[in-house]
């Protein structure tokens, strides 16, 4: 019962949700396209015992060129550590934009782990491999001078998408993402996910374990239809998504938006709609 005598013993409604675990991908900070305010809004609402960093959380690629690292960047870095003091187990899994932390590979700095893949035990005892998932694109193998080329072209599509819904803000029209949109629209990108999803379940098979969890593409879905499941938890540049783990072992995708850019359900799943500012899906 609530003790309204003493309010500090009542039940406090902004408390952090408690999960086993987060995993955070692609946050890219140090990029202009980051969306660290959201980022930081999702760690003040939600907790867990083990939190993985999945790559790409520092663009290195980004901060060559020229620096940029407001605030808001480094209020994300400060967040992941106090979880740590806190008591959270934290691992960092490079990934090819932050591959200088690949050097760093078994050392333990400010309560963090780097490590080059994880097995990750779940709750119901099935058994994920975690990984960042670049070296299972070819693009990155074979050709870095084109994937460099397609992150500047890259950045083009998020100025475009970030112009773009400034105008449909001013309209009353809740946010889309015009890559996201050309990544499902366009043939070879579809063709590439799915080339990508394939490989990685196999890597997963390889290990004898029963799924995989990565990022690199930034495209967000748990699939069971490769063989394994197939969980990729998207981005922190367009998708604002994490992938969660439940007590009982259960994964969810939540897409974290606050009231100024409503959420958009991910279309691959069945969706489950929760209470504002977020809408989740679970599996």
């Amino acid at each position: 019962m609530r003790n309204i005598a003493n309010p500090m013993l009542a039940p406090a409604s902004d408390a952090p949700r408690q999960f086993r675990t987060i995993f955070l991908s692609d946050i890219h900070l140090g990029r202009r396209g980051c969306q660290a305010e959201e980022l930081i809004d999702f760690l003040r609402h939600h907790e867990a015992e083990t939190i993985y960093l999945v790559g790409d959380i520092v663009d290195g690629w980004e901060l060559r060129s020229g620096w940029y690292w407001p605030q808001a960047h480094n209020d994300v870095v400060q967040k992941l550590l106090r979880q740590a003091r806190k008591g959270a187990r934290v691992i960092y899994i490079p990934g090819n934009h932050d591959e200088f932390l690949r050097d760093y590979y078994g050392t333990h700095f400010g309560g963090v782990d780097v490590l080059e893949s994880a097995i990750h035990v779940a709750a119901d005892g099935r058994r994920y491999l975690v990984i960042h998932g670049d070296l299972f694109d070819v693009v990155i193998r074979h050709a870095r001078w084109l994937a460099l080329l397609g992150d500047k072209a890259y950045d083009v599509a998020i100025w475009c998408n970030t112009a773009l819904n400034i105008v449909r803000r001013k309209l009353g029209l809740t946010y889309w993402s015009l890559s996201q949109w050309a990544k499902l629209k366009v043939k070879n990108a579809v063709n590439f996910i799915g080339h990508y999803e394939q490989t990685i379940a196999a890597e997963a098979k390889r290990h004898g374990v029963d799924g995989v969890i990565c990022g690199h593409i930034h495209h967000p879905v748990i699939r069971d239809d490769a063989g394994c499941r197939y969980i990729n938890c998207g981005d922190w540049v367009e998708s604002c998504t994490a992938v969660v783990e439940h007590f009982d072992g259960r994964f969810e995708i939540i897409r974290w938006t606050r009231s100024s850019q409503p959420g958009n359900l991910l279309p691959e799943q069945n969706a489950v709609h929760a209470p504002a500012p977020l809408a989740q899906l679970t599996l």
